[in-house]
Formats: C-alpha cells, structure tokens, sequence
C-alpha cells in the first residue's frame, strides 16, 4: 500500500481565533472553531505542509454541556459530561454532528457536507470518527433517518445480557458512581464504556459512557453467541453505510479491539462494496492481535502506538537506545505497510511538553523515522508542526502535556499560525517557523520520493556494532531504495553533533542490487543547499556525514563516472 500523510485536526480548536482562555471557560467566553473555519485558503495550506488526507476528529455530535434546547436537541445532564464542550466520544446521535461546529444549527449537516466537498475540492481526502465500542449515557437520535430503530429502543433491561440488546443492564440496580453527578439518575444501571460492568464505576472510568453489546456475554466467560447476527451489528452497519453515502473517504475506528473481531470482518467487507476505496484505521494497542485484525478483521491499517511510538519515544527521551528500533520494524515483518505511525495525537502527550521532550526539535530524528522507515502511512496532529507544548490549564482537562479534548480553548501557538484566518504564520517565533519548515520538507518529501513511497528498506545499525565512530545508542541508519533510486537516511538523537562514519556491509550491496566501489554524490533532502564530497561506498570503507544534534539527513545518493588519474 502507498504512502500517506494524515492531518489530524479537531473542528473545535482549529478555527478558534478567541483568545480569552478562560478557566474551564464556556463556549461564549472562550470561543468555538466552526466547519466554515475550514476555508479553501486553510485547506491548501495543510495541503502544502504534505498532508493528503485530514482526519477531522470530534464531528459527530457528543454530549455537551452547552444548551442547544432552542434547537430541539435534548439537554444533556451536566453530572455525567467531561469538560463545558464535553468529549468527543461520548457520542449522543451518530446520525447527527457536533452543533458547536456549525454557524447555523439548522444547518449542520450541509455545512458538514460543504466541508466535505471542499476538502474534496482541496485535493484532500477526509476521514471522521467511527466510535463503535460505547455511546453517551443519555444517547438518543433525533437525526436518525425514518424507520430505523433508535440504539436501545428494543432493549429489555431485565436482562443483564442479551444479543438482542444494544446494551448491557444490571437489572434492578440504580446508577450510582463512586463520585457526585449532581443528581444524575440511571435505572437500571447500564455498564459503563470502558468495560466495567458495575452500577458504581469510579471518576477514573469512562464514566460518561455506556458499553455497547455486540453479542459477547461477559456475565459467562466473553462467551460469543453471533449467530444470528447480533442486532447491534445491523445498527452500526446502518451506521457506517450513512456516512460512507456522506463521501467520507475513511474511519478512524476509536478503540477497534474493544469490539469483537468478527463484527470487523463482517462490516467492512460491506462497506467496501459501497466505496471500495474507504479505508478503516484501527486504534488497537494489542501486539499479539495485530495479524488478526487485520487478516481477520479486515482493517487497513493499525495504531502503530505499542511499537514504533512507544519505542521512538523512548530512545528521544533517552531512555531507550536507537539500536532497538530494528527490533521494532522486525517485530512487524509483512504487516509493517499496514501500521499507521505518529508522534502525536490527541491521546498522547505533546512532544514540546514537559513529560515528553520539553522541546519539539529535539523529537526530529524520531519525526524522520516515523515517516521515512517504512511504507506505512504517517500522522501529524494539529500543533506539532509548532512545537506546541500542551501545558494549558484548560478546565477538566489539566497540565497533562496534551491538548484538551474537553474543553473550549484557543491554542495560543496554531492562533499565530492561522493569523485570523490568512494562514502566513506571521506571529510564529523563529524556532516555530523553523519546526513547520521541519515538518513541511520532510512529508513533502516523503510523498515525493518513490524510495520512501513504496522502497525498500535496509537497516544498517547490526553492522555498525562496535563501531566507534557510529554509537549505536544515539544513532540509526538505513537505505531505502525503489529502482534506481537511492536514499541514505541517518539521524542522530544525541544533544551533540557528530561525525558519523558507517559501515556498509557486503549483504547491503547483495540486498539492493548495488555493485561495490562506485562512486555517489549526494544531495541532503531536507536541505538542498548543503554541498557534500563524492563518497566511494564499499564495504571496505566507511561512508562519512555530519550530523547536528537532535537532526538528520536523508542523502539522495546518485551514481557519478570519476576519471581515474593514475
């Protein structure tokens, strides 16, 4: 599968231009991005920083604590709603979108759709949220199309489990968490999102959610009873068929592993005789199951967080060495294409914050890697381009290092960038313009090179163990090449220049087809500008390059004829 960029972007703070800030602040005192912020001007420039498709992340509508009554929708109770604007997957309506996101309410759905074809227009493509494993505790439809059945309509919460109900009950027992909901009240108790089938989940708990049934009896051992096809499979087969008729080009399906795999492997299936072309993005964080869901379930593509993430983001905070990221790749032999890569999104925390790296130059060799290793797709979420640092006092969402999902805010940061809406960056800092060059170069240049589109890849750090000029802790290299074209990829993750010298062994000549003793310029992608000697590249000497600290290069090497003087 080809390359890809992914912008991840929530509607909520893209296009919020207030810059009041206010303390768990309400919508009218801190401000709301809207569909509309969207503009064509916005979408060609995060077309230019490299992206090819952009997940908008929180368009359906969820519970809130904003009244939209005036409108028709019904109030959501403020005891059980995380934050003033609420999370974006405590889903109250999946026929319906966020009204927060629209200037006129009325209207959602068609600037939705008008957000959709100028995404189109911008020679984009737009993937939205598919939360499947839970709804708000309030969930009710009043946007369903006519004649389908509400979730839960048909339930009988008599029963603690049954594949003809949507949800899970505990029949007789009053809702009552371990917390004040103000007065909130749940009869019967349903189980609560994140699998706890209690009546009394804790604040630590999805709270604000309820677990949805897809025919797996918890009450007896995860027992499976999907035949005959469960009812909730229909309504999220519904579902999805409804936005894919909305021409969203993919689903970014919140906590997939917490829906059986069946179900995956039965909806996707049909959803691609729809558009054979939408894609489905598992957020899994299993290893042992990722070969399942994607044989079995049928997904495209997995979170690569447990693996490439976790171990980028620990060699750049110096805890891990470089050296471990080829047991990484290794570990992913025949589905590494099929991993989506990131260093940010909006469950993480940001890189520039202070449980991270404290600055975001500092993640650029981990950046390069991320997005170059493999033919796996990459992902940016909306600020990291910026070094924004995610140390916000925002409301229910505190200093975690992440940007709040919860809560109304203006992201001082992406508000230089955007500049009311022109898009020139003009009150970014020298050292943010020269990240969002960072960024820019690199994933244009990752769509651009066919040796990084679909190359392949040879890792060069087994062979440079003990040598003294390559530290195999701060250091990592490796080859990709389509053709014949030739990329050399190194980076160094020490706070120190260095002057590397690798060693490439006589198999990497075998592996890339690529004959012994030949001389090669080289051109450094990222920086067009440097000028570097003709290297002889053979297995008997080294090939040498300087690398500043926290940075790479990626050196396109081409073949050059040198006269033979002797």
């Amino acid at each position: 599968m080809a390359k890809f960029i992914i912008y991840q972007v929530l509607p909520r703070l893209f296009g919020n231009y207030n810059t009041t800030r206010k303390y768990n602040g309400t919508i009218a005192e801190n401000g709301c991005g809207k569909f509309s912020s969207f503009t064509p001007k916005a979408l060609q420039a995060i077309k230019k920083l490299g992206a090819t498709h952009i997940w908008y992340t929180g368009v359906i509508e969820h519970a809130t604590k904003t009244d939209y009554t005036a409108y028709g929708i019904l109030k959501d109770h403020n005891g059980i709603v995380k934050g003033n604007a609420g999370s974006p997957y405590a889903i109250k309506d999946f026929y319906d979108v966020d009204p927060d996101l629209a200037d006129d309410v009325p209207n959602r759905m068609a600037e939705f759709e008008a957000l959709i074809e100028r995404t189109h227009d911008a020679g984009l493509k737009a993937i939205i949220d598919f939360v499947p494993n839970h709804t708000a505790r309030q969930y009710y439809s009043d946007a369903r199309p006519k004649g389908v059945q509400d979730i839960g309509e048909t339930d009988n919460p008599n029963w603690a489990f049954s594949p003809l109900n949507n949800y899970y009950y505990m029949p007789q027992e009053q809702f009552r968490p371990m917390f004040n909901t103000e007065g909130y009240e749940e009869f019967p108790a349903k189980a609560t999102g994140n699998d706890r089938f209690t009546p009394s989940p804790t604040e630590f708990d999805w709270y604000e959610t309820v677990k949805l049934n897809y025919g797996v009896n918890y009450l007896e051992g995860n027992q499976k009873q999907f035949d005959p096809i469960p009812n909730t499979w229909y309504k999220m087969l519904d579902i999805l068929t409804y936005w894919t008729e909305k021409k969203v080009d993919g689903f970014r399906c919140d906590m997939a592993e917490m829906v059986p795999v069946e179900f995956w492997g039965w909806v996707i299936p049909k959803i691609k005789k729809i558009n054979p072309n939408i894609i489905f993005i598992a957020e899994v964080y299993n290893p042992a199951e990722y070969r399942n869901y994607i044989s079995n379930g049928k997904f495209d593509y997995l979170y690569d967080k447990v693996g490439m993430y976790d171990l980028l983001r620990g060699v750049v905070s110096r805890n891990l060495p470089a050296r471990d990221i080829t047991g990484a790749w290794q570990n992913l032999n025949g589905i590494s294409d099929r991993m989506l890569h990131f260093l940010e999104n909006h469950d993480e925390q940001r890189i520039a914050s202070g449980f991270f790296a404290g600055n975001g130059m500092y993640a650029r060799p981990a950046v390069i890697i991320s997005a170059t290793l493999t033919d796996a797709p990459f992902m940016v979420y909306m600020g990291q381009e910026l070094g924004e640092v995610g140390m916000d006092m925002e409301g229910f969402s505190g200093v975690d290092g992440k940007t709040t999902i919860f809560d109304y805010w203006g992201i001082k940061s992406y508000q230089a960038w955007a500049n009311n809406g022109k898009f020139d960056g003009k009150f970014l800092n020298k050292e943010q313009k020269e990240l969002r060059n960072f960024y820019e170069t690199l994933l244009n240049v990752a769509m651009r090179e066919n040796a990084i589109r679909e190359g392949i890849m040879y890792d060069l750090v087994f062979a440079n163990f003990g040598n003294s000029k390559f530290n195999t802790h701060e250091h990592f290299a490796y080859f990709r090449k389509y053709e014949d074209e030739l990329l050399l990829c190194v980076v160094n993750f020490h706070d120190k220049p260095a002057e590397i010298e690798i060693t490439i062994p006589a198999e990497a000549f075998q592996y890339l087809q690529m004959k012994e003793g030949e001389y090669y310029s080289s051109k450094n992608l990222l920086n067009e500008e440097e000028v570097f000697p003709i290297q002889r590249i053979s297995s008997g000497n080294k090939y040498k390059v300087f690398i500043p600290a926290w940075d790479g290069k990626i050196l396109k090497l081409e073949k050059v004829e040198v006269l033979n003087n002797s």
